[in-house]
């Protein structure tokens, strides 16, 4: 599969249900995803200023042109919510081409 086809797979975890659901929404408004899942509240374990932080958190799966990656990253550092965001980025090389075009058509091809 060329790069044109490719898509990406995002994740980002937001405080709560209504963040992760504003910024989702945004995301496919501004056509930086095609789709975006938003999980159950999970709770999340993590070093932060010198302790251990226990904390709610909703998990975001973000599906995206792999050419819209860095448009992405700049997006989640200027809108969301948290100091340094988690953005974890996952290459989709193969899916089934029905869906591949129809994310690739609402992404465009900039």
């Amino acid at each position: 599969m060329d790069d044109v086809k490719a898509l990406t797979i995002a994740q980002t975890t937001c405080a709560s249900a209504s963040d992760a659901t504003a910024l989702a929404e945004a995301l496919v408004r501004e056509h930086l995803a095609v789709c975006v899942n938003i999980g159950p509240p999970s709770r999340s374990v993590y070093p932060w200023d010198g302790a251990i932080e226990v904390a709610e958190e909703v998990v975001l799966t973000i599906k995206t042109a792999a050419h819209k990656t860095e448009a992405l990253k700049a997006f989640i550092e200027t809108h969301h919510g948290y100091d340094v965001p988690e953005l974890l980025l996952f290459t989709i090389n193969d899916g089934l081409p029905a869906y591949l075009d129809w994310a690739n058509d609402w992404l465009g091809q900039d």
